[in-house]
């Protein structure tokens, strides 16, 4: 599963935030574009636990924008997401 992600400079403290327009509860920083993204993996995988927790469904990725970068869950963790789908849809 592949998560688009925003990823905005920050010019009032500099650095990068990252957000999930699927995830709203995934958001983080880094000070360069390549801290934020490994940040970015953190963020969201900490969101996946507020979904498992809630026994809610997670949000399909949806599709990137041309050149937008993505996260991607681990496979193990993204076995997770589409059996927690199933069981609470």
């Amino acid at each position: 599963m592949k998560f688009p992600v925003t990823l905005t400079p920050d010019p009032t403290d500099g650095g990068y935030v990252i957000t999930f327009r699927d995830i709203p509860e995934a958001i983080t920083q880094g000070e360069t574009p390549e801290e934020a993204l490994h940040m970015a993996r953190e963020a969201l995988e900490t969101a996946m636990e507020f979904y498992f927790e809630d026994k809610r469904a997670v949000p399909v990725p949806s599709k990137p924008k041309r050149g937008q970068p993505v996260v991607e869950l681990p496979a193990s963790l993204s076995a997770k997401v589409l059996l927690l789908n199933e069981m609470v849809t």
